[in-house]
């Protein structure tokens, strides 16, 4: 099954690669959601359904969880869901940035077993299955392998770095930034950064591909109380999430208060 759903989710990320290129840069139309959740747009919209369509005609027993779907109890029933977030980044692809991505997950029983998170612009797939590793391209990535919190570079916006959210004040990092939340947690276990944190509630879409991503490339991912991360709950949040090397994830949270 999980290699089966792997290429699945391949497949549907390069086909919504295909949608989000031909709306970027050309100024698709824009709504805002209200009750500050931001913009959607025409291209969002048209990869949610597309998406929804051919993964469930092809997995037509598993369940749906999609940022831009109206979401229901009948997930709730099933062993396994399509967790999906169509565009994550709309801002960065409405201001013509490289960085947003597409991430889908399948879950199975709450654990995240496949995992695919597509970069069009870039053309960059990073794929994870559980107990399969985790590649970029193809080729198998991990963590830095980063032991020392000074000076390590940690994704994340800068409100999370605000003194009073640390014991003894921010941490002694390099803050970075990419706009999109799954894209962080990807290049989190390429390895090319030591950590990212989000201490605001995170949506399931937003991380359910990353988490896997991160863990089979053999990072550390928990919520920003140190528990684990699992899925498909009737309330599809988090409290925070903080990935990284198993020592720089480890001494952040253990300087969070």
């Amino acid at each position: 099954m999980p290699a089966d759903d792997l290429a699945l989710l391949a497949q549907a990320a390069r086909a919504a690669g295909t949608i989000a290129r031909r709306h970027f840069g050309n100024g698709p139309a824009t709504w805002d959601k209200g009750d500050g959740q931001g913009p959607v747009t025409e291209a969002d919209l048209e990869i949610d359904a597309m998406l929804r369509r051919d993964l469930l005609a092809a997995r037509p027993e598993y369940g749906w969880l999609s940022e831009e779907t109206t979401d229901g109890p009948a997930r709730l029933n099933r062993s396994k869901v399509f967790v999906v977030d169509p565009i994550d980044g709309t801002r960065a692809f409405l201001e013509g940035s490289k960085d947003f991505s597409h991430s889908l997950a399948v879950v199975e029983d709450g654990i995240p077993v496949a995992a695919a998170i597509y970069l069009p612009v870039r053309d960059r797939l990073y794929l994870a299955s559980r107990g399969g590793g985790a590649t970029c391209d193809g080729r198998a990535i991990g963590p830095s392998g980063r032991t020392d919190l000074t000076g390590a570079t940690v994704l994340g916006s800068r409100p999370n770095f605000t003194p009073a959210r640390w014991k003894g004040g921010s941490p002694p990092v390099e803050r970075c930034f990419r706009s999109s939340l799954a894209y962080r947690l990807a290049l989190v276990a390429e390895g090319r950064f030591d950590a990212m944190l989000a201490l605001r509630p995170a949506w399931e879409w937003d991380i359910a591909a990353g988490a896997l991503i991160v863990a089979e490339a053999g990072g550390q991912i928990h919520d920003r109380r140190g528990c684990p991360l699992r899925f498909n709950a009737a309330m599809p949040q988090h409290d925070g999430v903080v990935a990284g090397t198993p020592a720089i994830a480890g001494a952040l949270l253990a300087r969070l208060v």
